[in-house]
């Protein structure tokens, strides 16, 4: 069955998501504004995260229309669900794709009777009534989470009230999850984080600062806006930012040069942004630099271009320096982000180690799986910290407890030594990495200039 739009029946959607983007283009493109010809949204489908399908979207975040909820199934079965449900179209709904894989799935899409659409990203986002900072990337990894914190710090010491709202993780309890603010590491508990989610909230918290989360953007940011001056928004992946930003930076990776052309939604951030932050510059060949520079002059010339230094420290040393270590990365950098390594191979090197140890040998259950998938991990010597369910947090801690190791060296940014603590018997070195700028106009000057004329030009909106 080939189906059609009229006026009487109208549109049937299906979302294609990985449990973030998606729920909120459902938010803003038809729970909360009815086009037209009436759309009806028959599911959404998920890939990309383990455990995210099989779900129901919950009536109470579907709105009225959807007493049942919304069916949430795998994107394999993709092209059965148009033909089976008369999809009009398929709404792709996911970040950090490469641009040849996009086009992949349009021909699937259309091959079996629908549209493929890319929505217009200013249509998704949400105006405040505060001014908003928006920090996104050209590819996962990048460093925007740690530019992101180093402004959140600037703007409080300033005295600017300001608050960061981060990209959606939502893999647990989607009601419970409407709403989620973050100030301890207590918080983190209750909501039964995952190791991704405390990935990304843990390097606030830590420092005193606070981020908002969760399914519900809207609501959010109604929250987030009550208890400050500016809205900071932390994007995800490399995904647009859910709020119209009076400021948008887009940090680019030199280590990866040509993936800021190649990837989607990486390259509309990058023409979209006020200001190109090039972060990593103390390990980038100048070869790397030349192109990634050309590549930023060549699609957005009137960009701000901040160049930065991501350095990497250990507090001691003296506990890697010599030592057989076992390196664990941040998970969605090395797996779907395709790095090589990251800021624990870095340190590890830097630091002395004498060996990295292959972690292959040990892999337990669906860490195996993830090596499988993400082919280009073997021989990298690195472990990425997978954690999206108790299942796979269990993996990671048979895994790092069976490798024969003398130290375990955390690139990831949560604590991977209190997380794990009575699981594994090996000490882990926790590795720090901040930004440092090196060359370009301050930021930080630029932002609190950004702010002071947003709020100027949003004074007669009132008070929240």
């Amino acid at each position: 069955m080939i189906a059609t739009r009229d006026a009487v029946s109208g549109a049937r959607w299906v979302i294609m998501g990985a449990a973030g983007r998606d729920f909120h283009n459902f938010h803003t493109m038809v729970r909360d504004h009815q086009r037209g010809p009436r759309t009806d949204v028959v599911a959404f489908t998920a890939t990309q995260i383990p455990g995210i399908d099989g779900r129901t979207y919950p009536a109470e975040l579907a709105g009225d229309r959807y007493p049942q909820g919304i069916q949430i199934v795998p994107e394999i079965e993709l092209a059965a669900l148009i033909k089976r449900e008369g999809v009009t179209d398929a709404i792709f709904s996911y970040s950090d794709v490469a641009h040849a894989d996009i086009m992949a799935k349009a021909a699937l899409v259309q091959a079996a009777g629908a549209h493929f659409v890319l929505p217009g990203v200013t249509e998704t986002m949400i105006p405040s009534r505060k001014p908003v900072i928006a920090v996104c990337a050209v590819r996962t990894g990048c460093g925007k989470s740690q530019t992101s914190r180093m402004l959140v710090e600037g703007l409080i010491r300033e005295g600017t009230k300001t608050v960061a709202v981060r990209h959606p993780m939502p893999y647990g309890d989607l009601v419970a999850q409407r709403v989620q603010r973050f100030a301890t590491y207590e918080d983190m508990l209750r909501h039964q984080c995952t190791i991704e989610e405390m990935e990304e909230y843990e390097p606030y918290t830590s420092r005193g600062l606070v981020v908002f989360a969760g399914v519900d953007y809207g609501d959010i940011l109604r929250a987030a806006e009550q208890e400050s001056d500016v809205v900071l928004w932390d994007g995800g992946n490399n995904d647009t930012p859910f709020y119209a930003p009076d400021l948008h930076i887009t940090v680019v990776d030199p280590l990866r040069p040509g993936h800021e052309l190649s990837y989607y939604p990486g390259l509309v951030n990058l023409r979209m942004a006020n200001v190109v932050v090039v972060n990593k510059v103390n390990n980038a060949t100048p070869g790397q630099m030349e192109i990634v520079l050309g590549n930023i002059r060549a699609v957005n010339p009137d960009a701000a271009v901040v160049l930065t230094a991501s350095e990497v420290t250990v507090a001691d040393p003296a506990s890697v320096r010599g030592k057989r270590v076992l390196v664990v990365e941040d998970g969605p950098t090395v797996t779907h982000g395709g790095m090589q390594y990251g800021a624990g191979v870095v340190a590890a090197q830097q630091y002395g180690a004498a060996e990295l140890v292959d972690p292959v040998p040990y892999l337990q259950g669906s860490l195996a799986r993830t090596f499988a998938q993400y082919k280009h991990l073997a021989g990298n010597r690195i472990l990425p910290a997978m954690g999206y369910g108790d299942a796979q947090v269990a993996d990671l801690a048979a895994t790092i407890a069976a490798a024969r190791c003398d130290v375990v060296v955390s690139g990831t940014p949560i604590d991977l030594g209190r997380l794990l603590a009575g699981k594994i018997d090996k000490p882990v070195v926790r590795v720090a990495y901040e930004s440092r700028q090196v060359q370009g106009r301050p930021l930080q000057d630029i932002v609190s200039e950004a702010v002071a004329r947003a709020a100027a030009a949003k004074a007669h909106l009132g008070e929240v």
